[in-house]
């Protein structure tokens, strides 16, 4: 018997509804719709244009048709204010917007609680920036990106575990949210709606299910890393890298925090243990100043470019925010002032590169464990040098795809909770290797101008 299922996937910079058809054994996807994902700056203040992508969301749910149910994921962390008539107190404000500078270094050290990575625009940060103004004092509820769109789609409120795992605000050892330290921060408990898991129904639209998946997009890109074993590190590769390993439980050392390592909630209980790296961000930045030129000639332009040349930390602060991104690569990294753009896109590639590095190596250490291979998948799964440059640089077979891996992965989460698919995340991953194209890359070459380009970045 066919069955056909909708994944809404939002992204940073765009957004798509993906209909998976599943039938004995194989797995079909079909983009139906693709939408812009603009941010718009409004009183000095970085928004999300919330209205928008439920525009988008709707119009591909149309174009979708019957299906099974629906599944929605995004990036994480951001969030939407509901008033006590259950109505949006404004649009969400954009992670990247600078509200938030400073409050982290001015809050003790949380670690212990949550688990994560300290980012300067984690929920928690941006809700004590949020504190005492107007429209948090008329709020309600808080529904970050997903869960909001499905209130939208349903009229049921909830938080789904994986994207409030990233909050800040969820106790890394109960998986549930952390009372007193809300208490602690003086933010108001009625704002956190109760945790729903992935493959619960979260409502009905129109008779079809609206299912919780892997809500934060890492989560159900890490549902579809096909892996035919455990000791896997992976990269979900696109505007962010993550990267990282899955595990069983969760690594709390001090080291763990001074590496800023991160603990976020997967699907059936692992724990994604990760750090955020830069991404392709400023690639997108440039490419954007530069008026998109095309992606495939300006990589193969760039793999002609001198390796390691010019590398820079992209884990630098400096980076973030969006603006003047070549102008700030160049300085960074030294780059003359005649440097095109080949050579810009090379700097970018290689210090991703060895940032990713950095970061495999640094939680097979944290966590006593030895990966045998690296799985990238997402958008960066595409770009062939960046494959190539992360085999070279972690000295690990670079396994590539599937590009459309959160979408999958939302996918199956929905299938499984259908009884369509298998129960195992090992079983779901044997389909993504039956279904979907993986490219492999052997890693070349010495290792010691990787680590001379390490201690240049002083890493």
């Amino acid at each position: 018997m066919t069955h056909r299922f909708a994944a809404v996937d939002l992204g940073a910079s765009s957004g798509r509804v993906v209909v998976g058809t599943f039938d004995e054994g194989t797995l079909e996807l079909d983009v139906v719709h693709r939408f812009a994902n603009e941010p718009v700056r409004a009183g000095g203040t970085l928004h999300w244009d919330i209205l928008g992508l439920y525009r988008g969301v709707l119009d591909g749910l149309t174009k979708a048709g019957p299906v099974d149910s629906i599944g929605i994921d995004s990036w994480a962390v951001d969030y939407g204010f509901l008033d006590a008539d259950g109505k949006l107190l404004g649009n969400p404000v954009h992670y990247r917007d600078s509200r938030t500078a400073g409050i982290a270094a001015a809050t003790r050290d949380l670690y212990d609680v949550n688990g994560l990575q300290t980012l300067p625009f984690n929920t928690v940060y941006q809700l004590v920036a949020a504190a005492g103004t107007r429209q948090y004092a008329a709020a309600r509820t808080m529904l970050l990106v997903p869960d909001l769109l499905a209130y939208w789609l349903t009229g049921e409120i909830g938080a789904e575990f994986t994207n409030a795992s990233t909050t800040g605000l969820l106790d890394v050892r109960t998986g549930n949210w952390a009372w007193s330290l809300i208490e602690e921060l003086g933010l108001r408990a009625e704002l956190f709606p109760p945790i729903r898991r992935p493959g619960d129904v979260i409502g009905h639209v129109g008779g079809t299910p609206v299912v919780a998946v892997g809500s934060h997009d890492t989560a159900s890109a890490v549902v579809a890393v096909p892996a035919d074993h455990d000791h896997f590190a992976y990269v979900s590769s696109g505007t962010w890298s993550l990267v990282g390993l899955e595990l069983e439980r969760a690594v709390l050392s001090a080291e763990s925090r001074a590496a800023n390592f991160t603990n976020e909630g997967g699907v059936d209980g692992t724990v994604r243990y990760l750090r955020n790296v830069m991404g392709l961000w400023p690639l997108q930045e440039c490419m954007r100043e530069w008026g998109s030129p095309d992606i495939s000639d300006l990589l193969a332009a760039a793999a002609r470019e001198p390796a390691l040349r010019y590398v820079v930390d992209l884990d630098d602060p400096l980076f973030l925010p969006p603006g003047d991104m070549t102008g700030r690569l160049r300085r960074a990294a030294g780059l003359p002032d005649d440097a095109g753009t080949a050579t810009v896109t090379r700097c970018i590639l290689d210090s991703l590169a060895l940032a990713q590095r950095r970061a495999v190596r640094q939680a097979q250490e944290l966590a006593g464990t030895s990966p045998s291979v690296v799985h990238l998948v997402g958008g960066g799964a595409r770009n062939e040098l960046l494959c190539r440059l992360t085999a070279d640089a972690t000295g690990l077979p670079v396994l590539a795809g599937p590009v459309e891996a959160t979408a999958i992965g939302n996918l199956l989460v929905q299938a499984r909770a259908a009884g369509v698919v298998a129960g195992s995340l090992g079983a779901m991953r044997a389909l993504v290797r039956q279904t979907q194209q993986i490219v492999r890359y052997e890693p070349t070459g010495d290792d010691a101008p990787w680590r001379a380009a390490a201690s240049r970045v002083g890493r």
